[in-house]
């Protein structure tokens, strides 16, 4: 198939790779556009880009797909179908009608549960079972196109965001080869999504989201850990510093204190009460220092009982 790949994270390039090692002809990709990143304002490529470069693959990187010149250019590739996966941009219906086998998204959840940009975290923080890869038409709607093919992941309990991003980017390169293959051979099933099993939009992360609860259950709290892990990662404040957590554990016992209140330390770990239960801090990163286990912190950094995280 003569194919165009529209895509920017890494979450994505295991699908291009799939792609070219099956010997579909890519003849363009589509990626944002670059970003001037650190304080040397250095211009920094896609993980998309870098690897069309590698293959000498033709890039486009339009501000805005929907624009009427960059609507004629997809056209003048006459691609046999478009495949998306994690662009950040919505396609209009000027670019879902230009390939004849239509515009193919590789979503990283079980549709039509997890519509929205961060399927694969919100999956952790809500303490899912298992997740999975939806491969789709893309319709006009958010997610919410015809349904092709479907495979289930389980969740690890220690299963973090950055984890589940990586088994699903893999599940997602083999499972749209395998559509492919079924749109080519005229086996391709096209099933609707019941819209009564839509849950709650899985909105875009950002850092403000991380700031922890501690009037929350505890189970609640260890999930958004993993959930934002590595990014953009959950964090409190100690004696005026930025306290990052990136591990901890569940621990069912009511002590005595207020919510955020370090209740007990060990040599290895320091727990915090919860609204519900406590936390047993295992990993974590003080604003200017690295990131530690709890017991190497504690070796350098004395901790008191009674102290508030905040």
């Amino acid at each position: 198939m003569k194919v165009v790949f529209m895509g920017t994270p890494d979450f994505a390039v295991p699908t291009l790779q799939s792609l070219i090692d099956r010997g579909h002809e890519v003849i363009g990709v589509v990626t944002q556009p670059d970003k001037a990143r650190g304080r040397g304002k250095s211009v920094t490529f896609s993980p998309v880009k870098e690897k069309a470069m590698e293959y000498n693959i033709p890039v486009y990187q339009p501000v805005k797909a929907r624009d009427p010149e960059f609507v004629d250019t997809l056209k003048s590739l006459a691609p046999d179908v478009i495949v998306v996966v994690a662009f950040g941009q919505i396609l209009p219906k000027s670019i879902l009608d230009i390939p004849p086998f239509g515009c193919i998204n590789v979503h990283g959840s079980l549709l039509p549960k997890y519509r929205g940009a961060a399927p694969v975290q919100w999956a952790v923080i809500n303490g899912e079972k298992v997740s999975g890869v939806t491969t789709m038409y893309m319709a006009e709607g958010l997610d919410t196109g015809d349904m092709i093919l479907k495979e289930e992941v389980p969740l690890a309990e220690d299963e973090t965001g950055g984890s589940l991003y990586d088994k699903l980017s893999k599940v997602g390169a083999r499972l749209l080869i395998k559509t492919l293959d079924a749109l080519e051979n005229g086996t391709g099933v096209r099933t609707p999504q019941d819209d009564s099993q839509a849950g709650e939009y899985a909105r875009m992360l950002d850092k403000k989201m991380g700031k922890i609860d501690f009037k929350a259950p505890a189970a609640v709290i260890e999930r958004l850990i993993r959930g934002l892990n590595p990014w953009p990662s959950a964090y409190t404040s100690l004696h005026g510093k930025t306290l990052k957590l990136w591990k901890a554990q569940v621990i069912d016992k009511d002590y005595e204190g207020n919510v955020g209140e370090i209740v007990e330390i060990t040599k290895d770990c320091f727990v915090v009460k919860t609204g519900e239960g406590a936390l047993a801090v295992k990993e974590l990163q003080l604003e200017g220092k690295k990131r530690m286990d709890a017991g190497s912190f504690l070796r350098g950094y004395p901790l008191k009982k009674g102290e508030i995280l905040s």
